[in-house]
């Protein structure tokens, strides 16, 4: 079968390596827009309402050019679930198409979400909350490492690492950046700090760069007591644990080697999942 993603630009390594790795049952063919059902592995969970208006004026004029890429649901009967093409999907059910042109493939739950997380990584339709999420999910899921995400997503693994440490902020602070408030820049520089929230709230009241950013929390971080200060081990350590479950975690060790290891979670999933990674290896 011809691969219909084989010779598009701008794909990189991702679908177009993927596809071609994958076995192709179909090709071009369509099949009732009822039949598709949404994908559980979709990283992807906000969608901006103009342009999927615009898009659903572009599929009623001229029809979905490029096709949505599916599999057979394993839980439903006669249905296919979304691997790619969400929002073509929600366009063309807004503009009363009853079919839609798909390229069906036989893949795994990896690999599905694979090309979910590459399809919206590569064109930049995911916040990155999102994105650290779909990375965080092939660690948890899927038994990957930072580097062999970074490797697969074509980023560098300090690109990875500084994602997922977005998710051991505060909730309010994820807030900030899913609203688009702060940037990821920004965010980097928070991670980590009691007051987060606060510092996050004056950067955005103040409208401040993330040079300016930099500049105010290193103002903060002089003005606290040296004596309670972290030695770079504990910190070390903090980051490393963080930046592998994606959760906020405090470690305090006293003079005589005791003291506490703290997980802050943000949700029952996050504390399920904690529960069960200890389960699992301990």
């Amino acid at each position: 079968m011809i691969n219909p993603f084989k010779n598009k630009k701008g794909l990189g390594r991702g679908l177009s390596s993927l596809i071609g790795d994958s076995d192709v049952k179909i090709t071009n063919n369509k099949i009732s827009i009822s039949s598709i059902i949404p994908n559980k592995y979709q990283p992807r969970k906000n969608f901006d309402k103009n342009s999927l208006e615009e898009l659903t004026a572009s599929i009623r004029e001229r029809g979905i050019i490029q096709p949505i890429i599916v599999r057979a649901s394993e839980d439903s009967n006669d249905k296919y679930e979304l691997i790619a093409g969400e929002r073509r999907w929600q366009a063309a059910q807004n503009a009363g198409l009853n079919e839609v042109p798909v390229v069906i493939l036989n893949v795994d739950n990896l690999r599905s979400l694979e090309f979910a997380i590459v399809e919206n990584v590569q064109r930049k339709d995911l916040n990155p909350i999102e994105e650290a999420e779909g990375y965080q999910r092939l660690i948890n899921e899927f038994n990957y490492d930072q580097d062999k995400v970074a490797k697969f997503i074509g980023k560098s693994r300090a690109h990875i690492s500084n994602c997922i440490r977005l998710l051991s902020l505060p909730a309010k602070v994820i807030e900030h950046i899913i609203n688009d408030k702060i940037s990821p820049g920004h965010a980097k520089i928070l991670v980590g700090l009691d007051n987060s929230v606060l510092l996050a709230e004056k950067i955005i009241r103040k409208k401040l760069s993330v040079r300016q950013a930099e500049a105010l929390v290193r103002l903060v971080k002089s003005n606290k007591s040296s004596n309670i200060s972290k030695d770079t081990n504990s910190i070390d350590i903090e980051n490393q644990i963080s930046s592998k479950i994606g959760m906020r975690v405090f470690l305090n060790n006293k003079k005589n080697n005791t003291g506490t290891l703290i997980f802050e979670y943000k949700g029952l999933d996050q504390l399920d999942r904690l529960i069960k990674i200890i389960k699992e290896n301990y």
